[in-house]
């Protein structure tokens, strides 16, 4: 029987492995998924886990100690409320820097549906600093996305010496804690995290195919603002709360 941390890893290498089928399927590389039907190893309980302004703080600049390329990727995590995979993965061609959008591919989305970010100011500058080396934004060799987060989550929490233990995907849960303080309403955060079944449930989800596109916008927009003024504080960077 599969249980603890591995049961959680063999249900994370699931969630690739229908990621990887769905692609292959739609290529026409494989006639059906394998992984249609195969339940998780384990159901797990939810974390509650997120960075308070001060470990934003000290997370922001243990990014900066660690340089490009985990540097800007874990910048961009914070920033874009996204999973890891679909981050380290982007690519350039899924960027319109100018519109500020990032389309993550549904072949390349957890949920198997195209997704549409939108990226702060912030997160534009981050993106902006990145060297092109082929296809892929976050890579060193242009072929393959980076690797070895383990090693570098390690060296991160050198800098955020006294703070509970905490995951790379609880910056998720940061960004979307961070977006309910700043009275962003729940159905436009399910939108920005491309949740399947969020707040719009039932009937309503069934004919409610608004995408919030304005609001998903505004809220990242206010994310972004807010992180900047946790780590650029000054007298006139001031955050918009939603109303």
């Amino acid at each position: 029987m599969t249980t603890g941390g591995a049961a959680v890893q063999a249900n994370r290498t699931l969630a690739r492995l229908k990621t990887l089928f769905r692609w292959a399927v739609s290529k026409g590389l494989c006639d059906k998924d394998p992984t249609e039907g195969v339940r998780k190893a384990i159901k797990e309980i939810p974390r509650d886990r997120y960075l308070e302004d001060d470990e934003i703080r000290a997370f922001w600049a243990g990014c900066d100690k660690l340089g490009w390329p985990f540097g800007a990727l874990l910048k961009t995590l914070l920033l874009t409320a996204q999973r890891r995979d679909e981050v380290g993965g982007m690519e350039w061609a899924e960027l319109d820097l100018d519109k500020r959008r990032w389309t993550i591919p549904s072949e390349r989305a957890k949920n198997g549906k195209a997704h549409v970010v939108h990226l702060s100011e912030l997160a534009i500058e981050v993106l902006t600093s990145a060297p092109r080396v082929g296809e892929l934004v976050f890579t060193t060799n242009g072929k393959t996305p980076v690797s070895g987060f383990s090693k570098v989550k390690e060296r991160l929490d050198r800098h955020l010496i006294g703070s509970a233990p905490w995951i790379l995907h609880d910056l998720r849960r940061t960004a979307t804690t961070g977006m309910a303080q700043l009275n962003i309403a729940p159905h436009v955060v399910d939108k920005i995290l491309n949740h399947t079944a969020g707040t719009i449930r039932g009937v309503a989800a069934t004919y409610n195919r608004f995408q919030y596109l304005p609001e998903r916008q505004a809220a990242l927009e206010a994310w972004g603002r807010y992180v900047e003024s946790l780590i650029r504080p000054t007298p006139t960077n001031a955050v918009r709360i939603a109303s």
